[in-house]
């Protein structure tokens, strides 16, 4: 029986050739795609599909707060992320979320098949040269490490926070999440609260430390 999967990331390019990869082996089926950590999320809880190839920056919801949900609305879908990002502290918060496999972008295709299939048998994978002792080392770390208030918000605060930081109005935010401006100042003015964040830049620091949005170029 064919592993089913669904392929979640902002780039049109990116979907469709991974999606013809899939295709052409026999063991896959990809039974969606999604553009957006919103639509990833409908998606993903919608099919249920056995396997989750994701993105960690997309528009409306990062890949991690994606993760966050899914592990509690479709816990049998594995999840290999497919990142830009090699920092050590992406992968542990991937995997502290629940990936089973993380893969860098530019890599072999064997090694993005692989991880699916590794994935699908409950196998973690990691892309190379990231090493399993090293990112196990550093989870442990984190795990002892201080409360971080960022736990404390909502899902919807989360929706928020990311939306805010991408630049979007009240307005423009109501209308995705399908709430009334004035909710959205609300939630707004309770996250700002818990994190204890002054203004717009704090804001945007913050989104960028926990992958709700790309970091800034070096």
């Amino acid at each position: 029986m064919a592993v089913t999967v669904v392929l979640a990331d902002d780039h049109a390019v990116v979907r469709r050739g991974m999606q013809a990869l899939l295709e052409s082996e026999r063991d896959f089926s990809v039974v969606g795609v999604a553009a957006d950590g919103l639509e990833t999320v409908r998606l993903t809880e919608r099919l249920k599909p056995d396997v989750l190839v994701l993105d960690l920056m997309m528009p409306g919801l990062s890949g991690l707060e994606a993760l966050r949900i899914l592990r509690e609305r479709s816990p049998r879908t594995r999840v290999v992320v497919l990142s830009i990002y090699s920092s050590v502290a992406f992968i542990t918060q991937a995997l502290q979320l629940g990936a089973t496999g993380y893969v860098l972008k530019g890599c072999t295709e064997e090694n993005l098949l692989r991880a699916i299939r590794e994935a699908a048998a409950g196998r973690r994978f990691l892309s190379p040269p990231v090493t399993e002792i090293a990112i196990q080392a550093y989870i442990d770390q984190a795990n002892t490490g201080p409360f971080d208030p960022h736990e404390t918000l909502t899902p919807r605060q989360r929706e928020v926070l990311q939306m805010v930081a991408e630049g979007k109005t009240n307005g423009e935010i109501a209308e995705i999440l399908h709430i009334s401006p004035r909710t959205v100042e609300n939630h707004r003015a309770a996250l700002m609260q818990k994190l204890g964040i002054q203004n717009q830049t704090e804001l945007i620091r913050h989104a960028m430390r926990h992958g709700l949005i790309p970091p800034e170029e070096s």
